[in-house]
Formats: structure tokens, sequence, C-alpha cells
């Protein structure tokens, strides 16, 4: 035995750190990754000012992909009835009517090429700046033309355009002639009409120029200044037909359209019946072919009638 054993004593032994294994180290535990979804920071509560930069943020997003409200339905535009008679027309409606026709006439001269420079009274230097619809609309109301003298302006395109081949209603000559084609409208078909001055002021030109532009369409058209009413009427039934917002009472087309349906009728009944609408169609085809008088601005256009 030792000496230290006999002697009652004991010795610390040593122990040498290489005779125990390494203590294992352990790693931290990391947190599991979702790659489709990513870490999820925790939840912090929110100030209000950062829900509202965030309701901003997200409005901005939405309005970058392009969400938009649902957008409201049109209202299909009506067609309007008017009678028979022009003179007991709206004075609105008619000069729609006229506005509408004198429009498509500037569209189609005005990509003709100039006559050579040939300049008439009746140019201006350069267009106005009011439309032809509220001009007609300005001379309607302050010079009190009813719808005859409305009408009879539209002869007197015809009326000037075939006796004077220089001139052509364009956007240079519209303004003018329409002063002019009211004073002489109002005072040759009107018992009661204004002095050139209330006219002047009303068309936007000088006195002594529209009493020349007078004298110039009554030499022009050799004072011929009167349509018949036969005449006017062709021309109220030829701008109902050119505008699709407008149609006439008791119009032949509605009565077709009431033919077709009874025609379809009659093919579901299948009953004997059906021969006689037929022919009853035709019929009034031909004579509404007979009767339509397609006038091109006061140059009439009688159609022949179809065989039967």
């Amino acid at each position: 035995m030792p000496s230290s054993m006999a002697d009652g004593t004991s010795t610390p032994v040593q122990v040498k750190v290489e005779d125990f294994p390494p203590e294992p180290t352990i790693a931290p535990e990391q947190p599991k990754v979702d790659v489709s979804r990513g870490i999820n920071p925790p939840i912090q509560p929110e100030s209000p000012n950062m829900k509202r930069r965030q309701s901003a943020i997200d409005d901005a997003h939405i309005a970058s992909k392009g969400v938009s409200s649902p957008k409201r339905v049109k209202p299909q535009a009506t067609v309007k009835i008017l009678p028979q008679n022009y003179e007991h027309c709206e004075e609105e409606d008619m000069v729609v009517l006229i506005a509408s026709m004198i429009a498509e006439l500037i569209q189609r001269n005005d990509l003709l090429p100039p006559q050579n420079g040939v300049l008439t009274r009746f140019h201006s230097r350069s267009p106005p700046g009011i439309s032809v619809l509220d001009y007609l609309r300005r001379l309607a109301k302050h010079a009190t033309l009813k719808p005859p003298l409305l009408l009879s302006m539209v002869y007197y395109i015809d009326q000037l355009c075939a006796s004077y081949p220089a001139f052509t209603i364009t956007t240079l000559t519209v303004h003018r002639f329409l002063i002019t084609a009211a004073t002489v409208a109002s005072k040759g078909l009107s018992d009661i009409f204004w002095n050139n001055s209330t006219y002047a002021r009303v068309g936007g030109v000088k006195l002594a120029e529209l009493g020349l532009l007078e004298l110039e369409f009554l030499h022009r058209v050799d004072w011929k200044i009167i349509p018949k009413p036969e005449m006017l009427t062709d021309y109220y039934k030829g701008l109902i037909e050119r505008n699709d917002r407008y149609r006439m009472e008791g119009d032949l087309s509605d009565e077709s359209d009431e033919l077709d349906d009874d025609e379809e009728e009659s093919d579901e009944l299948d009953t004997p019946e059906q021969t006689e609408i037929g022919i009853d169609a035709n019929m009034r085809d031909s004579e509404a072919d007979a009767l339509n008088l397609k006038t091109k601005f006061g140059r009439e256009e009688t159609s022949q009638p179809r065989a039967p």
C-alpha cells in the first residue's frame, strides 16, 4: 500500500481531463421554415397611423391591379315621334333636324378642293367660334323663327346652290348664309318680322353687311323665295328620314313592322290566312315605294313602284 494510506491521510487523486469524453455541444434549435410561406414575424400591435398607412397601401395596390367598380349601363336613346304636319313640330326639334343635315353637308363639302380660289360674299376669313346648332338655336329664339320659316331656309340652300355654282355650304359660309336666309324668310313669308338692325345684332354681323348679303341672295335666286307647302312637306319628311332620333307619326315603316309580326304569327299557326297576309304585305310595300319621295336637299327622286 502506499505510504499515504498507512499514515491515515488521503491525497486527492489527480484525474486528467483527457480521461473523460468531452461534453457534447447542443446547437440552438432552428425554427422550421416553410418554403411556401416563409417565416412569419411575431404579431405586434399597430398604431392608428400604421393602420391608416397600411390601408392606403392596400388601396393603391388594388388600383394598380386595375380593379374598378362595375360600369353603369347607358340607357338607349329613345326615338321621338314627330307630327305629320310640320307646322305642329316643336321649334327645338326642327332646329336639331336642320342642324344635323347641315353638319353632314359641311363635313362632306369641306373635303372638296376649292374652286380656283373663288370667294363669295358669304365667305368669312375664319370659322366663327359658335357651332351650327347653337347658332341656329340663337336665330330661332331671338328672331322668332317658326318651323315653316326654318324649313324655308333649307329650301334656300337648294335655290342658291342651283343658281350660284360657286357657293357651297362650308364652315366658312354657313353662318352668313343662315342669318341671310332667316332675314329673307321672315320678311318674305311672315306677316310680322323685325327690322334689319335686329337681325344683324342677333346674327353677329354689321347692318351694312347684312343688307349686302340680302341683296346678293335675292339677286342670285331671282327673287323666288316663296316655296310651295308640298315642297316644305317633302323637306320635312326627308329630314326625319335622315335622322335616327326621330320618326314621323304613322310612318309606313311602323305598319310594315306590324305586318311582319302578323306574318310570323301566321307562320306559327299555319292557317289559310297566311297567303292573304303575304299578298297584303307585298301590296303595301309597293305602295310605300311609290309614295316615298326621297328628297336630297330639294332634288326630288321618285322611285318606281315594284311589281307585286
